[in-house]
């Protein structure tokens, strides 16, 4: 069912500059732990739920092989297996790919959705049993934003073509791509709702819980406070010692306006000596996904099923909207739910009683 908002508002006061843009899209507020760790709702136990097993693995991926960041092509990875994956070896399983947000890896993004317990909940309160995979795409600066750049490496293609061919590989999975789904939560969510419009052809569902970054946005008034530090930064390691919102800029440039004639860094800021550059705006628009959605429509029509949700307190809810009103505008089915909470605050709840049922409805299975 479909739980909609009649009357929704921009975000406003994004004033600061692109990097306060950055650090509100990418997460709302820097976090005050040195990991980005942040509370959520733990569900209730579920009685009687069976364990899983969880497999840490590393995937090489030659997408992003000769980064000009030095990021490893040899990717962690978290393989969650259902409970009767090893009591039947003939059963294969379709498999989820769950994509963390920024400024966090696979190992805080499990602890903010309380796996192995909501995975497990999940299934002992009826959804079908299968494969849940989340892969680490974290980044000097903190995160890829899933895209394919010469700086950080194409975590695009290692999400859409590496990482689905070793799973396959290695595990009983269901090779095809009505069995597979993706899903993401804010960095993770645009993640999901890029890779989900250019890559139509690998996965059948698709679920973007509070996804970032959908909109493009100007770069608004810089002052010293934000061009300094960045002026002063020579090298990767002091780029680490910026503060959280400096540190996004970053990120978002290093996927969205690379420049390899540019070290050490290698990217181009959307300000410059006081000055804003249109042509770096630019870039960065052509990855808003409200930008170029319409160039998808045929590949968005090859899902069985789209979902996003949003809490009413989250200040990504206005652009949440518009993205679902662009599915609506072309008649494409797709549940849209504005739910009780903020950015991050019933992650784990929404992952166990909503993104799992989800994929278990519209993903192929065997035998069905």
């Amino acid at each position: 069912m479909t739980v909609r908002e009649s009357r929704l508002r921009g975000v406003r006061g994004f004033g600061g500059g692109a990097w306060l843009w950055a650090a509100i899209a990418l997460g709302l507020a820097a976090p005050t732990g040195s990991l980005a760790q942040v509370a959520t709702r733990v569900p209730p136990v579920v009685a009687g739920a069976k364990p899983v097993t969880i497999e840490r693995i590393k995937v090489h991926s030659p997408a992003i092989e000769g980064n000009l960041e030095g990021e490893t092509a040899d990717r962690d990875v978290l393989v969650v297996l259902p409970p009767g994956y090893k009591s039947h070896p003939n059963r294969r399983y379709p498999v989820v790919y769950a994509l963390h947000g920024y400024s966090i890896g696979a190992e805080q993004w499990i602890g903010e959705i309380h796996v192995p317990q909501t995975i497990e909940g999940a299934f002992a309160k009826g959804a079908a049993e299968m494969i849940v995979v989340l892969p680490d795409s974290k980044t000097v600066h903190n995160g890829s934003m899933y895209s394919s750049s010469q700086t950080t490496g194409d975590f695009e293609t290692f999400i859409a073509r590496d990482l689905v061919g070793y799973i396959d590989a290695h595990y009983r999975t269901l090779a095809k791509r009505e069995s597979r789904g993706l899903v993401g939560h804010s960095m993770g969510g645009y993640g999901a709702s890029r890779i989900g419009m250019r890559h139509a052809d690998v996965f059948g569902a698709l679920y973007m819980m509070s996804p970032c970054c959908l909109s493009p946005r100007d770069a608004g008034p810089v002052g010293a406070g934000t061009a300094d530090p960045l002026a002063a930064v020579k090298t990767l390691e002091d780029a680490q010692k910026l503060p959280w919102g400096l540190r996004a800029q970053l990120a978002t440039a290093a996927a969205w306006s690379p420049n390899p004639n540019k070290p050490p860094l290698y990217l181009d800021l959307p300000v410059e000596n006081g000055q804003t550059r249109p042509d770096v705006l630019a870039k960065w628009a052509a990855n808003a996904p409200l930008a170029f959605v319409d160039q998808y429509i045929g590949a968005l029509r090859r899902y069985r099923a789209i979902a996003i949700d949003v809490g009413d307190r989250d200040g990504l809810k206005a652009d949440a909207a518009k993205l679902h009103e662009a599915l609506d505008r072309y008649g494409l089915a797709n549940s849209f739910e504005i739910y009780p909470g903020d950015h991050t605050s019933d992650v784990a709840g929404r992952f166990q009683e909503h993104v799992l049922p989800f994929f278990s409805k519209n993903l192929t299975f065997q035998g069905r």
